[in-house]
């Protein structure tokens, strides 16, 4: 049996994180991710944290904090997350709350969905796609049922993607 890949997350702006350093409680602190993809914390006036995994972000403020602190030990915690947009399930259209979620690992249709408050009445959810972005560059456009998946046929649902778009057209009548 294959084992299934390991998924690391990517720190993003607007995530909060934990950064302890063992005995060291005046360092230890809660910090927010800025919108320039950096942290401050005592010791470190600025360092870049988005696009880091928790192991490397702890990694790099150990070199740091090596300058300071006798073979220092650090642990990065991600306490509430956004995500890198790479690592994040976008959805527009006649969702009943449009929104950027937070891909976690093994998220299907049905999860995003449930995250967004499901569909309009407007909606055209049979109609609807998602937009990948496959490793070559290219793009894939992937039918769904959104509408027949919400009304219980779960054969419908299918495995998401981080950096998936979901696009829920509007119904014409």
């Amino acid at each position: 049996m294959a084992t299934p890949p390991v998924e690391n997350y990517i720190i993003g702006p607007g995530d909060s994180l934990q950064v302890f350093v063992r005995d060291n409680p005046n360092l230890t602190t809660t910090v927010p991710v800025r919108p320039d993809g950096r942290i401050s914390i005592p010791l470190v006036q600025s360092m870049m944290a988005a696009g880091k995994t928790p192991d490397a972000l702890a990694g790099d403020l150990e070199k740091v904090l090596s300058r300071y602190i006798r073979s220092p030990l650090v642990t990065v915690i991600v306490e509430s997350f956004v995500g890198a947009y790479s690592q994040q399930v976008r959805v527009v259209g006649q969702a009943a709350k449009p929104e950027a979620v937070p891909y976690r690992s093994g998220m299907t249709l049905l999860d995003v969905m449930i995250n967004v408050g499901g569909l309009t009445k407007f909606a055209a959810g049979n109609g609807a796609k998602i937009v990948r972005h496959l490793p070559d560059g290219k793009e894939q456009t992937i039918p769904v049922r959104l509408g027949d998946l919400m009304n219980g046929r779960v054969k419908y649902n299918v495995a998401m993607h981080p950096g998936d778009i979901l696009i829920i057209p509007q119904s014409i009548f």
